[in-house]
């Protein structure tokens, strides 16, 4: 049982989300949505509990594919952080206002930059590619995700400021036209920095919001100091060069953490959890 509370946490956390904003918003579509999602999550981390190699991978399919094809593609819905601007101007807390404050702005209060490591869909094709453990040393380019952020919401205040019509329509193409772009600058860094998770590091703009809310995350990885041996494994195996070993918050890349459990499975003496 006590193995299996982690994921009744996590579904549990969800479930109480999903009935709040279904009393709430007295829309039935945010019961079913926020119950998949921690359905999916839930059974995630139960995999992984006991062991099963592809556990974060179904998670990734079971979310990725629901808010890129399902949300987005079905309904029409802009996931990406152009949407979240369009609803915010437009002052309704619905879809990607909604998404955001639970996954991007107050969840990662409890469990990090999990959404990085089970639920984004744009990481869940990039970790398809070869190079899952990083091949070169991080590099000082972060400062590009603030100049991406900047320019979202550059783009989304001048549709509104200039009053042009079809905004809809507009952040539907605007969404289609983001993915694309997303999937080839993912694409083409991993290769050229040998780095699946290079885009992540150094491109997205939803890490704006994530990183200063991770720093305060209840659910971290922790070494145990006396089973640590000090190999090096679990940094070296890490997609995003947490500093892992360190248990303060101000270790190296800390905020970086998607919860992906590499470094736990690699441990040779289980000294992380």
């Amino acid at each position: 049982m006590k193995k299996d509370t982690p994921a009744i946490v996590i579904w549990a956390v969800f479930e109480a989300v999903a009935i709040l904003l279904w009393q709430m918003k007295d829309n039935l579509f945010y019961l079913l949505n926020f119950s998949y999602i921690g359905c999916s999550l839930g059974l995630g981390v139960f995999l992984f509990m006991r062991g099963h190699r592809h556990a974060r991978r179904t998670v990734q399919l079971l979310v990725g594919l629901y808010m890129l094809v399902y949300l987005g593609l079905i309904c029409n819905e802009n996931m990406q952080i152009e949407g979240f601007w369009y609803y915010l101007f437009t002052g309704v807390f619905e879809a990607a206002t909604i998404h955001y404050a639970v996954a991007k702005i107050f969840g990662p209060l409890i469990f990090g930059r999990g959404w990085c490591g089970y639920a984004c869909w744009t990481a869940m094709v990039l970790d398809l590619l070869p190079y899952k453990v990083p091949q070169a040393p991080r590099r000082k380019l972060g400062f590009v995700r603030y100049i991406v952020f900047a320019l979202s919401l550059l783009f989304v205040a001048g549709l509104f400021l200039m009053r042009v019509g079809g905004l809809e329509r507009i952040m539907f193409r605007s969404f289609l036209v983001g993915n694309l772009l997303y999937y080839a600058v993912g694409i083409i860094l991993a290769f050229r920095f040998k780095d699946n998770r290079a885009f992540c590091k150094y491109i997205c703009p939803i890490t704006v919001f994530l990183k200063p809310m991770s720093y305060f995350s209840a659910i971290r990885v922790k070494c145990s100091k006396d089973k640590c041996v000090s190999c090096g494994m679990c940094e070296k195996v890490c997609p995003m060069n947490v500093e892992v070993t360190n248990n303060s918050r101000k270790r190296l890349n800390g905020t970086e953490c998607i919860l992906c459990m590499e470094c736990v499975k690699a441990c040779p003496k289980q000294a992380l959890s």
